[in-house]
Parts: C-alpha cells; structure tokens; sequence
C-alpha cells in the first residue's frame, strides 16, 4: 500500500504551482495528462517506502508547457493551464479534498490582486520560497558621501610609509640602555 505524500498547490489564472514534500526521493515517476490528470509515484528513505498520487485536475492543462524539477526535498511541478481562468479548486472532484493536499500560502495570489501586467520585467521569474533579505547585500544603512569623507580624514590605518619609519630605528636609540 502506497503512502500520499504532502501536496502544496497554488494558482495564477494561466499556472497552477504544485509541490509535493518528499525528501530524498527516487525512482520519481511523473505523468500528466492534457485532460487534467496527475499522476506521481516515488520512493522515499531507507526502508524505500512507496508513495503514489492520482488526481484529476479541475480542467484540462498543456503538458508541453508543463515543467517538473525535482530537488532533494522536494519535487515542484509547474503545470500550464490549456486555458487563461481561475479555477475554483484544484480537483474535478467536489467536496473535501483529501487530507493530504493543502494550500502554498507562499505562492497564493488572489485573482484580484494578481498583477494585470505580466509583461513587466522579472514577471515570468519564479523565486519560490528564496529570501533575499538573508544574502547580507547591505544597502540597510543610509550612506551620503560626507560621511565617507570623514571617515577617510579620520583614518586611523598606517600608510606604507608610516610602517616603514616605525621600523627602522630612530637614530642612536637601539641598542643603548638606561
């Protein structure tokens, strides 16, 4: 008997973002079929334990424009819709949808709040879940060059030439004791 892994799914009115939560996965097997049905099955952990989803999707979806990338912790498909609207739900199925499948609250976009303009730049980029703010880029503080002018004025490091004076002895100073 197979195991459902954890499914995250979110949607644009022409995407829908699935994500299946299974590290370490093997032997992963995806199909997807132009009427809306997904298949996935893979091992999982030492033991290789059997995972398996087949659902059918609320409508039909362009495969070929349909990417998988499977990473170690996760396996993300992004699944073209064959036409540009908003789906209701995610399953054909009506009713409670199974236990194992959850909203990605990351990706969620409301369809009124999705951005009418998808020709602007960076529009068909898809960062995930990547957070910028952890990259220590800088550009926090509130740099002006009067501050940076000051600071070259108040330079307490030593030039070449300073080094080379401190170095050499002062004249008849070495060797001579009090």
């Amino acid at each position: 008997m197979s195991r459902h892994p954890t499914v995250k799914w979110a949607q644009r009115s022409d995407t829908i973002y699935i994500t299946i939560d299974l590290p370490d996965a093997k032997d992963v097997n995806l199909k997807l079929e132009p009427e809306g049905k997904f298949f996935f099955s893979a091992t999982s952990g030492a033991d290789k334990i059997p995972y398996e989803i087949d659902i059918d999707l609320f409508d039909k979806v362009d495969v070929n424009e349909s990417k998988a990338s499977i990473g170690l912790r996760n396996i993300r498909y992004l699944v073209k819709k064959a036409e540009n609207k908003w789906w209701n739900r995610l399953l054909k199925q009506e009713g409670k949808p199974p236990v194992f499948l959850k909203v990605d609250w990351d990706k969620w976009v409301d369809e009124d709040e999705e951005p009418e303009d998808k020709d602007k730049l960076g529009a068909d980029m898809d960062f995930g879940d990547f957070d910028f703010s952890k990259l220590n880029m800088g550009g926090g503080e509130d740099l002006d060059d009067d501050a940076a002018d000051k600071d070259e004025e108040n330079d307490d490091s030593d030039t070449e030439e300073e080094v080379a004076a401190e170095a050499a002895p002062a004249g008849g100073e070495a060797g001579t004791k009090a």
